[in-house]
């Protein structure tokens, strides 16, 4: 059975004006990159937005209405912001929440997105595991979990080499280790209990399945014309992880109907299962053609900065619509499109970026800054968005920008409002020449 219904975001057919009147209110609880491209799209439609985040000068904040610092791991500082600013959605952008407040709030009529229950459930590995393979029925790969070391080695021997050790609270690969030796068991324990979205001596313990494919669904929970709630699910993206971090993505994945059919199957089991309103980045393993769920998230997925290329409407535009209440028809039609990571490779802050000319020399590319005021080695600093006539020429595009800038990206002294930077000696522009590729 899919989850209540109880509590959703009304349907709305009218909006009124931020700040002067009553439009609709959105706290961002997380503010970065996706975050931004959340509230610009809501202001788009007219909603009000509040960014708040544990650091300043987060990229939503730079176009939130206003904005707030806090902890919100702190659960009375959360209740205090809520409280405040009385939103008429509470956003979940990132896992370090007090989501046990979250449905705290919720049971006292606080709208929170998707819904509390959701928010902490795919926050948990294990929450979301079994709720996957053992009250939606969907197929997983093996699996297990661990409070010490000593248990994650029994679950080592039981799931057998290679295997994969992850933090129970994480995303985009933080915490998460590939085991292909009894050896390297203690120090990936350590790297999931110490280094995941938060400090946890439980862990997940995962049969290494050799997939052909990491795809992932973006699914939309929203309302149709008729104010009636339904399920959507857009074409597969494809991406891949040369480490354990998100670093490409494409779309549309190139599968076979049959696997289409079986992708979509379990992201809407898993999704309506869920319940609320809005977009859900379902990732599952595809192997010959046989389909196994991974994980999901409940808000827009880094996979999915691809859209911002590949369809009409991106993940970020149909989030902000759906969680407003606002109706929508689909599915999107998309063309082929690619984004690659543009990733610092220093410490410091004030990012700075060179190669602009030679990323935006090529046709059919977009880059995404996202203003982080502080970099550090592979923190994602930026994206290149490329389209192309078939899906080797987008990835080959999107490369070609990321890697034009995350060439020339640096650090740079932190200067007084209104000073400008000192000027950088300029390198020689490379162009795009389509014959290399």
């Amino acid at each position: 059975m899919p989850a209540s219904t109880v509590n959703e975001i009304p349907f709305r057919d009218q909006m009124e004006t931020p700040l002067v009147g009553r439009a609709p209110r959105l706290l961002l609880l997380g503010s970065g990159e996706l975050g931004r491209e959340i509230a610009i799209e809501a202001i788009r439609l007219g909603a009000e937005v509040i960014a708040a985040d544990r650091y300043a000068g987060a990229p939503a904040m730079h176009v939130a209405h206003r904005h707030h610092v806090l902890a919100m791991t702190d659960a009375s500082a959360l209740r205090q912001l809520v409280e405040t600013e009385r939103p008429d959605a509470i956003v979940p952008e990132i896992e370090q929440i007090a989501t046990d407040e979250l449905v705290h709030l919720e049971a006292e009529g606080w709208h929170v997105i998707p819904r509390a229950e959701a928010a902490r459930a795919t926050m948990d590995r294990e929450r979301i595991r079994r709720l996957a393979a053992e009250t939606a029925g969907v197929p997983t790969s093996k699996y297990g979990f661990a409070d010490d070391e000593e248990g994650a080695r029994r679950e080592m021997k039981r799931l057998g080499l290679p295997c994969l050790v992850k933090a129970i609270t994480s995303s985009s690969g933080h915490g998460m280790t590939v085991v292909r030796a009894p050896a390297e068991l203690g120090a990936a324990y350590r790297e999931a209990s110490e280094h995941g979205r938060i400090v946890n001596p439980r862990v997940m313990l995962e049969e290494f399945v050799p997939f052909d494919a990491e795809v992932t669904v973006l699914t939309l929970r929203h309302y149709d014309p008729a104010g009636q709630i339904r399920t959507t699910t857009l074409d597969p993206i494809a991406h891949l992880r040369p480490g354990v971090l998100y670093h490409e993505s494409w779309q549309p994945a190139a599968i076979s109907p049959s696997v289409a059919g079986q992708l979509s199957h379990v992201a809407q089991a898993v999704t309506d299962r869920l319940g609320g309103l809005g977009i859900f980045g379902v990732e599952c393993f595809v192997r010959g053609d046989r389909v196994l769920f991974s994980e999901v998230s409940p808000r827009p997925h880094d996979t999915g900065l691809v859209t911002l290329g590949s369809q009409w409407n991106s993940e970020f535009a149909l989030h902000a619509r759906s969680i407003l209440g606002l109706p929508y028809s689909g599915p999107e039609l998309t063309v082929p499109a690619a984004a690659h990571v543009i990733a610092g490779v220093s410490t410091g802050g004030n990012p700075t970026y060179g190669g602009l000319s030679s990323a935006l020399g090529m046709p059919g590319v977009r880059l995404f800054l996202f203003g982080k005021p502080e970099s550090y080695p592979d923190r994602r600093l930026g994206v290149a968005v490329a389209r192309g006539s078939t899906i080797t020429e987008a990835r080959q595009r999107a490369e070609f920008a990321a890697h034009a800038v995350e060439r020339e990206v640096g650090v740079g002294r932190t200067l007084a409002p209104g000073r400008e930077s000192p000027d950088a000696p300029r390198r020689p522009i490379a162009r795009w020449d389509a014959r290399r590729y």
